[in-house]
């Protein structure tokens, strides 16, 4: 059965599953049970652990503001059989404990020649929107996706976010877990059961004929804004949303520009070295015979997020963004298809 859910609720619900059908499931980090939720309820200031401490008093705890020990307690916690799930809050504060993630999570199974691992989820807010500042708005994702070891998880809507987290929480390795902060109160249709949606599994959200476009976490509303314009004068596109980085899926997007011969990556984090990039030279390199057009990136510039609310709204990709960069590569599918 299927049930209209919030994305932060699909979060929570996948947590609680999870929690009790695995004993080893422990949650922690900053403000799990001590902030104030958005109904009054203890349970993190945003929201989706709003009732877990209640059922599972023994395995759900505050920690103090000190990323470095409570990143490096998962760490460990993960070494010996404990599965932790550790909340960051803002992603920006990873830096803090970055040596943990780095050269500890990372870096573990392959030290200990497979005999031990860090099976462990470093939930993390990101993405500009909410005037925040430069500080508390970052898109670090293809950060972690560089380092080899982590696995990196952006779901773009709440049925993805509850099967991710569950396949995040299960899964071997350390799982870097990105919820952008605009999508926490989206709404979609959810199953009720407990359910895994496969990592490294990207998934065709919108079919269509004349160019691809790869978006990522947030990025899908936009390109579906987009290609909604762009159907009303012709232009079908089909939308790949890859759901993780890391492993990321290049077979769905070699297959799907194979089927459209163009090429758009809308992406909000900065572009040097970014995940928009990375797709962009993947492509090139292994389905350039596919190409009918140049590959067009869409990205926020590369400068902090700006706090004037004018700026902020100017600085990550909009719908308007995307649907230029479709007709730049695509000036000629309504005539290809008159011919």
């Amino acid at each position: 059965m299927t049930r209209v859910l919030t994305y932060l609720q699909a979060i929570g619900e996948a947590l609680a599953q999870q929690m009790g059908l695995d004993p080893t499931v422990v949650v922690f980090g900053e403000d799990n049970i001590g902030g104030t939720g958005c109904d009054g309820t203890l349970g993190h200031a945003w929201g989706p652990t709003q009732g877990l401490h209640e059922r599972f008093p023994d395995r759900v705890f505050d920690t103090p503001i000190t990323e470095a020990a409570f990143v490096g307690a998962a760490v460990g916690a993960a070494a010996t059989g404990l599965r932790p799930v550790a909340d960051l809050l803002f992603v920006d504060f990873a830096g803090v404990a970055f040596d943990q993630v780095l050269n500890q999570a990372a870096k573990l199974r392959y030290m200990a020649a497979g005999r031990a691992g860090a099976p462990l989820v470093l939930r993390a807010m990101w993405g500009a929107g909410l005037r925040r500042g430069a500080q508390h708005s970052q898109a670090l994702y293809p950060v972690f996706a560089h380092i080899p070891g982590l696995k990196v998880v952006l779901p773009s809507s709440p049925a993805d976010a509850k099967g991710l987290m569950a396949a995040a929480i299960q899964d071997p390795d350390p799982v870097v877990f990105f919820e952008h902060k605009m999508l926490y109160f989206s709404r979609g249709e959810v199953p009720e059961e407990p359910y895994v949606t496969p990592l490294g599994q990207a998934a065709v959200v919108r079919p269509g004929t004349d160019c691809t476009i790869v978006a990522l976490g947030r990025m899908v509303q936009v390109a579906q804004e987009a290609a909604a314009e762009l159907a009303g004068t012709g232009v079908e596109c089909e939308i790949v949303d890859p759901r993780t980085i890391s492993p990321l899926d290049t077979e769905t997007i070699y297959a799907s520009v194979r089927r459209t011969g163009h090429l758009v990556v809308v992406d909000e984090a900065n572009p040097r070295c970014g995940a928009a990039s990375d797709i962009a030279g993947l492509v090139a390199q292994h389905a350039f015979d596919a190409l009918r057009g140049p590959v067009r990136t869409v990205t926020a510039p590369h400068a902090p997020t700006p706090f004037s609310p004018v700026l902020e709204d100017a600085y990550a990709p909009s719908a308007g963004q995307v649907v230029a960069a479709v007709r730049a590569t695509v000036p000629y599918a309504e005539q290809e298809r008159a011919s």
